[in-house]
């Protein structure tokens, strides 16, 4: 990393830090601000930096849950299968696509729901609650290609213009 002031010569990679946010949104916000002024933004990126996984826990998983789950997934399944073999007539063409979704929404549900109480109850009580995994970064830099930065720096720069975060000059830091 170079001192404040200093300019590091590219990389390789030819691209440049131009700032360091806080938060997806407020990188998010300066390409924006270099898009509404006509900077060439397909030649940007946010990158994470520090990435780390987590999983939000959302509730407890019982058997009825898991079956309720099995029977919506299967429900949605069945009847888009159904509705297929309908509009293709690959069933008598006498019976109509609504009502082969119709039976195979509930062929599905009873099938999906079967399925995901056997699934539950087969894993012996591990893993007893539902998720959803995500990905957080500890901050989130807007690079550039180097030739660029001092434009992109100086659009930045400008009054009223969201600001570089923690990066001092256009040239700060090349990417590794």
């Amino acid at each position: 990393m170079t001192e404040p002031g200093q300019h590091a010569a590219p990389q390789a990679s030819g691209q440049t830090v131009l700032g360091s946010y806080a938060t997806y949104a407020e990188a998010e916000r300066v390409v924006d601000h270099l898009s509404d002024n006509g900077f060439p933004v397909e030649r940007t990126a946010i990158a994470g930096r520090g990435l780390s996984s987590y999983e939000q826990v959302t509730g407890r998983l019982t058997t009825g849950r898991a079956a309720l789950q099995g029977a919506v997934s299967g429900a949605v399944i069945g009847a888009l299968l159904g509705w297929l073999f309908g509009v293709f007539s690959w069933v008598d063409p006498l019976i109509s696509g609504l009502l082969l979704a119709l039976y195979g929404l509930v062929v599905g549900a009873v099938l999906g729901a079967v399925l995901g109480a056997l699934g539950h109850a087969m894993s012996g009580g591990r893993r007893d609650f539902s998720s959803v995994p995500g990905v957080r970064a500890d901050a989130y830099e807007v690079v550039v290609d180097s030739e660029l930065a001092a434009r992109a720096a100086q659009l930045l720069d400008a009054p009223g213009a969201p600001g570089r975060g923690s990066a001092t000059g256009p040239a700060d830091r090349a990417v590794p």
